[in-house]
């Protein structure tokens, strides 16, 4: 099995080679691509920094995605890992190292060389991260793929070194097997960035606190990857980030001159702009508006579903975690469970081909459970399980984003209200807080702030611990993610251990299926939905393939007079 990985990643650069021949997305298809000019594409918010290794929301990986690159990418139009900065790689039959082959003369958009010891630097840079780099709100996907760090000795480890034999291999060695790896090495928090511009640009030094980082002059003006395109400006007055063509690129250069990401938080906004020529694209488009769009010469690119809606709840069973005590019954949180009307929501706000959620991954990723417990909509049953927890009109403080449009919630407003009322009605008392959503938003949920809050997440790659992992594992404390109360469930942490290190792919699904089970008897939080979100561009626009991953590539885009 494992030998077998650099032969299926070896074939797999063949295809993702034929792949960048072919007209993907809008445009008449078999006409050649036009090269040059500007595509502005409407953003839903400014990213909150371009430092790949302290990125975590999706507008951040939107920009960083076209301007580095990781060992490992997502196919296009899919969620299996192709090659990228590695040509290939071969795994050791214990599992514990891969030897990584490198492309060569690759270039950082610095003009300094990418080899071996620029991989090595990167993975002791985060290995090594200290102080606020610790801080889950920081390091994120480090965290949730590695644990802890070189001065955490306490907590489990997954990476183990890095050595670079030579200029052009990279050997990483690990501690234990992980089914994270190395699919993991295809998420943008894990882009390889040029040690030169790291260094001079003091990149490790964060600043602020765990729910308001500020970020270093590295993350804000100087991030230098090998992409396709390269960092020129960002307008944060204006809301834009200018990148322009890297004429240096390794592989095959993109045919746009620039593109800018306008932030452009109003989804009504968007659809004008768009209208009125102002821009050539946007994301997360009204699912009322998919119709109207097509018939006035719009495409309307559908991705497959690969997401999760879910209300988080802070009811951790941790001393001084900061949860509302009332939220440590789990009589309480299925009855927050029992109260919201899952179908009305997938009916009334969101797009057709959405589906109510029972467990917080989608059914087509394996270790999905079909018989997990379910909360059917049943407002009587909230109110007498308040009951039984005498827990009557229990004030819940609700988080809502504003000033953002998400895969899995393109209305996080009108979300609100129809869960809030479903609450209401269920016997509880709500008490609202709207926050914008980068950073405020997303540091105060992910530090704990809220009684219960909307969030959700699209899949990086197709691993059952991308998602429930994610969310449910023991982090570097011990503890799992602070917006869930940081709680502490042995039994669901072992089970998700005991599935991310079993090497036998049918073993591992019914492991993740038992820790899904776990998960839905303990309930942590309540998944809501999987949306199928769409983009749309301009009749001119070719190129632009959609992503399930929401992990479009823009090199491939061309835009005809």
């Amino acid at each position: 099995m494992l030998a077998a990985s650099a032969a299926t990643l070896t074939a797999l650069t063949l295809a993702a080679c034929a792949s960048s021949d072919r007209d993907s997305g809008g445009g008449e298809g078999g006409e050649a691509a036009q090269s040059g000019g500007t595509m502005v594409f409407g953003a839903t918010s400014d990213p909150v920094m371009l430092d790949p290794a302290f990125a975590s929301d999706g507008e951040t990986f939107r920009v960083i995605r076209q301007v580095y690159e990781g060992l490992l990418t997502n196919e296009p139009g899919g969620t299996d890992p192709v090659p990228a900065l590695a040509e290939d790689y071969e795994v050791s039959e214990d599992g514990l190292e891969y030897t990584f082959n490198l492309r060569q003369g690759v270039k950082f958009h610095d003009g300094t060389d990418f080899n071996g010891e620029a991989v090595c630097f990167n993975f002791e840079r985060w290995y090594n991260f200290e102080g606020l780099a610790q801080s889950p709100s920081a390091s994120t996907y480090y965290q949730d793929v590695f644990g802890g760090f070189a001065n955490t000795p306490e907590t489990p480890n997954v990476y183990a070194g890095c050595e670079a034999s030579d200029e052009n291999t990279a050997v990483i060695r690990l501690n234990r097997v992980t089914s994270k790896f190395p699919a993991a090495l295809s998420l943008p928090a894990f882009s390889i960035a040029s040690p030169t511009a790291l260094q001079e640009y003091d990149a490790d030094n964060l600043s602020g606190s765990d729910d308001a980082l500020t970020y270093p002059e590295y993350a804000l003006e100087h991030p230098t990857g090998t992409g396709p395109f390269r960092f020129e400006s960002w307008d944060r007055g204006n809301g834009e980030v200018r990148i322009v063509r890297n004429e240096d690129y390794w592989g095959e250069p993109a045919l746009l001159d620039e593109i800018i990401f306008r932030s452009i938080a109003d989804g009504n906004t968007r659809r004008q702009e768009l209208q009125a020529g102002s821009i050539d694209g946007y994301d997360f488009v009204a699912p009322a508006d998919y119709q109207s769009l097509q018939g006035e010469g719009f495409q309307v690119l559908v991705r497959d579903p690969f997401n999760i809606l879910y209300l988080g709840i802070n009811g951790g069973n941790v001393p001084d975690s900061g949860a509302n005590p009332a939220l440590q019954d789990p009589r309480v949180r299925q009855a927050i469970a029992h109260a919201i009307d899952r179908q009305t929501i997938v009916n009334s706000l969101l797009p057709e081909g959405a589906e109510a959620a029972i467990e917080f991954m989608p059914p087509t990723v394996e270790g999905y459970a079909e018989d997990v417990t379910t909360y059917g909509y049943d407002p009587d049953r909230s109110r007498q399980l308040l009951q039984e927890a005498g827990a009557e009109g229990t004030t819940l403080r609700f988080f809502y984003p504003t000033e953002v449009s998400r895969p899995y919630l393109p209305d996080p407003a009108a979300m609100f209200q129809v869960i809030s009322q479903n609450l209401t009605d269920a016997g509880f008392t709500i008490e609202p807080t709207a926050l914008p959503w980068s950073p405020d938003y997303l540091n105060a949920v992910q530090a704990g702030g809220a009684d219960i809050h909307l969030l959700g997440w699209t899949g990086d790659y197709n691993d059952a611990y991308n998602f429930i992992g994610t969310f449910f594992a023991a982090k570097a404390d011990g503890l799992a993610k602070a917006e869930f109360g940081a709680f502490n469930a042995p039994e669901i942490f072992q089970a998700l251990a005991r599935a991310d290190a079993e090497p036998d792919p049918a073993a591992r699904t019914v492991l993740y299926q038992e820790a899904n089970r776990l998960i839905m008897d303990y309930l942590p939080g309540v998944p809501i939905s999987h949306s199928p979100p769409a983009l749309v561009v301009a009749e001119n626009v070719s190129g632009l393939e959609p992503s399930p991953l929401t992990a479009e590539v823009f090199s491939t885009v061309s835009i005809s007079e």
